[in-house]
Formats: structure tokens, sequence, C-alpha cells
């Protein structure tokens, strides 16, 4: 019968033992009760407590956790929107005692001082200036929390607003703001690139009529100093200016007939303006065709004594 009662004995002797050790996890901190009245804080390893006596109350994890917060609160302008608000924060190892103490539930007391801060400074900004300022808003909160909850045990590392959210409506609207704009800056350079496609092509036909005015009067000069030297030429061998500005005149006739009897489908209509007119102008032509024929003899017979005198 001993045997009996020595075997549950033993066997609970064996687990109280067990239960006197306990093992605390890295970056993670324990807090030892001793009937009911807190006793130490034991950090990560193997640890021992007397059974029965000492107990683990709880356990906080020292790693740096994150928690969002979603606010919904109206800017300046009147536009509701919707902030997701990032805070990174962490138990101070030497506040161990008063993060698990002072504090239940440290999660909504996060949350209640960023829907402060957050509805305390939005609404002074418009829906723009929200977005630029962001980092601003992230700066306030992480101050007021830094403020408020070191006191507690937990320091805040970093807070981030990392969503921005207007309602649809809104979003929609600036959209549509967005692409008038950017079709109004096209519709700009559109019309930027016509206007100097216009003012360049006006260049280039002005530049092409002051050239094409220089090579006329080039031509026109050539052209009068062709005939001045032809007239000099003329005077030499006794055929005075009158004479010969009718053979100049004569010749240039029969280039341009030449010239037009080069083209096969090329058509010439003389229309006088009167029977009278047309027979004085073919008296006309065949004056001046025998003035032609007579100083063409003039010019040989010029010619042939100029070259016997030279022969003497």
């Amino acid at each position: 019968m001993g045997k009996i009662f020595l075997i549950p004995i033993l066997f609970f002797g064996i687990i109280i033992l067990i239960s006197a050790f306990f093992v605390v996890k890295q970056q993670t901190a324990a807090i030892i009760e001793r009937f009911g009245k807190f006793h130490s804080i034991r950090q990560s390893g193997l640890h021992l407590k007397i059974p029965l006596i000492d107990k683990v109350a709880g356990r906080l994890s020292l790693k740096i956790q994150q928690l969002d917060v979603i606010i919904e609160t109206k800017t300046l302008d009147d536009v509701f929107v919707k902030l997701k608000v990032s805070v990174q924060y962490k138990v101070v190892t030497a506040k161990v005692y008063d993060a698990f103490y002072k504090l239940d539930y440290p999660h909504e007391q996060i949350t209640s001082y960023v829907f402060d801060v957050v509805r305390a400074e939005v609404p002074k900004m418009k829906l723009d200036d929200v977005f630029v300022e962001k980092n601003n808003i992230a700066l306030a909160v992480k101050a007021e929390l830094n403020d408020a909850m070191i006191d507690y045990g937990f320091d805040i590392i970093r807070t981030l607003v990392t969503d921005i959210d207007p309602d649809p409506q809104v979003k929609i609207a600036m959209n549509r703001i967005n692409a008038a704009d950017r079709e109004k800056t096209a519709a700009q350079y559109e019309g930027d690139a016509q206007r100097i496609l216009i003012v360049e092509k006006a260049k280039a036909e002005a530049e092409s009529k002051r050239l094409q005015g220089q090579g006329i009067a080039d031509q026109r000069r050539e052209i009068a100093r062709g005939l001045e030297e032809s007239v000099e030429v003329l005077n030499k061998v006794g055929i005075n200016s009158q004479e010969a500005s009718a053979l100049i005149v004569v010749t240039q006739h029969y280039d341009t007939l030449q010239a037009i009897g080069q083209h096969t489908n090329s058509n010439l209509i003389l229309m006088p303006n009167s029977p009278q007119a047309g027979s004085q102008m073919l008296n006309d032509m065949v004056a001046s065709f025998t003035a032609s024929n007579q100083i063409g003899e003039a010019m040989k017979e010029a010619k042939l004594n100029k070259n016997k005198k030279l022969g003497n």
C-alpha cells in the first residue's frame, strides 16, 4: 500500500519541479509575481521560480511593433478623407514595469492619441496640402505620442502617413481636373507649334521672294548692261543709237519666235484691236525688217572698208 501512495506523490513532485523552470524567448521580458505582488523581471534565457509561490504574470515583447490606425476626418475645403497612420513603437527595456502595470490596453491608448492629433491638424489644411504636408502630420503625431507614451514605458520609433484616400467622387473630380489641365497644356503646345510653323513658312516665303526679286533685278541689270554694250559696239562701226536700238529689237523679236518654236505644243495668237492697227503693226514689222537688212549691209560694208585700211 505504501508503494501505491508513493507513486502519485513522486509524480506530483516531478511536475512541481518541472514547473519551477521556465524559458524566456529572445527580445522578450517576463514579469514574475510572488503571491500576487510584483517580484522581478526576467530577460531571455532559462530561469527558476518557486513553485506555487511565484508565477509568470505576463510577457512583453521588446521587438518593434506596428499599429495601423485609420482615421476619417474633414479638410479645410470640406472634403472627407481617410488617412492610414502607421505607428512603430517598442517597449523600453528599462521601463518594462511601467509598460505592464501602468497601461492595460496600449493599442487603444495609441489609437486615441493618433485620432486626436490627426483631427486637430488635417482640418487646418486643404486637400492638396494634405498630400504635400503628410510628413508634417506624421511628425506631429510622433511628437504627441512620444510625450504621452514615454511615461508608460513605450518609445515611439516612427509614425508614417501611408495612405490618403479621399471620397471616390472627389478622386474622380481631381482626375478630371488633372486631365483637363493636361489637355490645356497640350493645346497650348500645339498652338505654339502651329504658330512657329506659320512664322517660319512666312519667313521662308519672304526670303524666297526677296531672292527672286534680287534675281530678277540682277537679270534686268545684266540685260541692260548687255544692251548698253551692244549699242556701244554698233556705234563703233558707224551705226547710230536709233538704228542700233531697232536692230536689237528685231533680234530679240526673232529670238522670241525661235524660243516659241522650240516647243511643239506652243501656240501664239496675235489679236490686233482693229484692222487698221493690224495693218499698221504689219507695216511697222516690215519697216523694221527692212531697216534691219539695211543695217546689216551697212555693217558688212563698214567691216570690209576697215579690213582694207588695215591691209594697206
